[in-house]
């Protein structure tokens, strides 16, 4: 950012760029519901998958949800395991691209709805 001239700079570093952002919703709540029973999800495991694809951090998590950090550390790691993936932002691009793929209705049984899905590494 140091290449930037002083006006911009400071618009860029001002809360008000991050407030005039539009919401974008990546993964709808019939996706969300799909993705859940796709990959046999608990209940906190949605939860916990929502807020990382929302940006938050697992300090942040755990504050929000009143539960240990080392509580949303284990759901992460089952939620990897589910997922085939070992990190967040494979775990956000595995629910995209599953979200995306998704354009059948929740009571169509999954083994036909979704194709088999390699590991992301």
């Amino acid at each position: 950012m140091t290449n930037l001239p002083h006006s911009i700079k400071s618009s860029l570093d001002s809360a008000e760029v991050v407030s005039k952002l539009p919401d974008v919703v990546l993964i709808g709540e019939d996706q969300w519901a799909y993705i859940q029973k796709w990959y046999n999800m608990t209940q906190r495991e949605l939860q916990i998958a929502r807020y990382v694809c929302q940006g938050l951090s697992n300090q942040q998590i755990a504050n929000n949800l009143k539960i240990q950090q080392g509580t949303v550390k284990t759901h992460m790691r089952n939620i990897y395991r589910k997922t085939w993936v070992n990190n967040k932002i494979a775990m956000l691009l595995r629910f995209v691209e599953a979200s995306n793929t998704l354009s059948v209705p929740l009571n169509t049984p999954v083994q036909t709805a979704v194709p088999a899905m390699q590991p992301i590494s």
